[in-house]
């Protein structure tokens, strides 16, 4: 370990600039790196990285490991693996962070085996205990319970879910290393290629980057509201929709609307829950939410003590008096 100094996240770039996911796996290294008193370094993977390298200093790296050959001008698994185990093998840092998503969580795993260590998943927080371990908290059994685990490994791997911290404040003030890195990638790396590229289809914002979230709980009785009350909420405000877990199992609505620690993390400027409790389950996955407004009949509800606005009444006598004043405003 006496080798092994700083933290590593393994940043994304998409069209030249840093990935959201990206400036806050940096909020969260800054934090270890700072608990370590070591340095805290990027690698960047692409072709072209535009500006990237400049905003990845601005929010908050110490040195960026910028990372470029033609076999990386878009993502391909093994070619991206290939280079950020050279980056890892040759700089040999302490930790090693990477999002949660479709990169990471193909990346992370095959990394770890790379470089003979393990990971933590799914983290929802990471931190450095007293004896310069990293520790990541993360849902286990369906979401039920929160467990506590301390990486043993050289380097020290996470993979933290996005919407788990805020960004850093970028300052474009800030003096950092930029350090060109080519892996020199022979194509042989290339073990499967990609055939077709399909863009999900998606009405209005998604439920990650929305502003606005409109969710619907067990309360609301059944599947209609979110087809009426729910999405005339949500389309007078602009606002994505979201949902229990509770709804989902019951199949009033796809997985791809559910908020919680087996769903969706988020964090929107504004969050309106109906129909929902409050339960622990649900809240980690919206507790960075900046306003929550509670509606439920359930006086007692463990959400009023979350809401920062809450209303005790029938949702059916108050969502439509709500959708009828927000009309009026337009």
């Amino acid at each position: 370990m006496a080798d092994r100094q700083g933290v590593l996240v393994i940043g994304e770039v998409a069209n030249g600039k840093l990935n959201p996911s990206s400036t806050e796996m940096l909020a969260h290294g800054r934090k270890l790196a700072d608990s370590l008193k070591e340095p805290l370094s990027i690698a960047l993977l692409g072709q072209d990285l535009g500006a990237a390298p400049k905003e990845a200093i601005a929010f908050g790296a110490d040195k960026v490991h910028a990372v470029t050959d033609p076999l990386l001008k878009e993502y391909q698994v093994d070619a991206y693996l290939a280079a950020i185990t050279k980056v890892a093998q040759q700089h040999t840092p302490r930790v090693v962070l990477l999002a949660k998503g479709p990169i990471g969580s193909e990346v992370g795993p095959r990394l770890a085996f790379r470089l003979d260590t393990a990971v933590i998943q799914d983290c929802l927080e990471v931190r450095i205990d007293a004896e310069k371990k990293l520790v990541g908290n993360r849902p286990v059994y369906g979401g039920n319970c929160m467990a506590t685990i301390t990486s043993l490994g050289e380097p020290m791997m996470a993979i933290v879910r996005p919407k788990t911290g805020d960004p850093l404040a970028r300052n474009d003030s800030r003096h950092g290393e930029v350090v060109a890195f080519s892996p020199r990638l022979e194509a042989s790396v290339i073990k499967s290629r990609v055939v077709e590229r399909v863009e999900k289809a998606q009405e209005g914002v998604r439920l990650e980057d929305a502003a606005i979230v409109v969710s619907g709980g067990r309360g609301l009785g059944s599947a209609a509201p979110f087809t009426n009350e729910i999405k005339d909420l949500a389309d007078l405000l602009g606002a994505a929709i979201g949902a229990s877990r509770a709804v989902v199992d019951s199949g009033w609505i796809s997985h791809d609307h559910q908020v919680g620690l087996t769903g969706k993390t988020i964090a929107p400027n504004l969050y309106i829950m109906v129909g929902i409790s409050g339960a622990s389950q649900h809240m980690a996955g919206c507790s960075a939410a900046k306003v929550i407004v509670a509606i439920n009949r359930d006086s007692d509800a463990v959400i009023f003590n979350d809401a920062r606005y809450g209303v005790a009444g029938d949702w059916k006598k108050v969502l439509p008096a709500f959708i009828q004043q927000i009309r009026a405003m337009k």
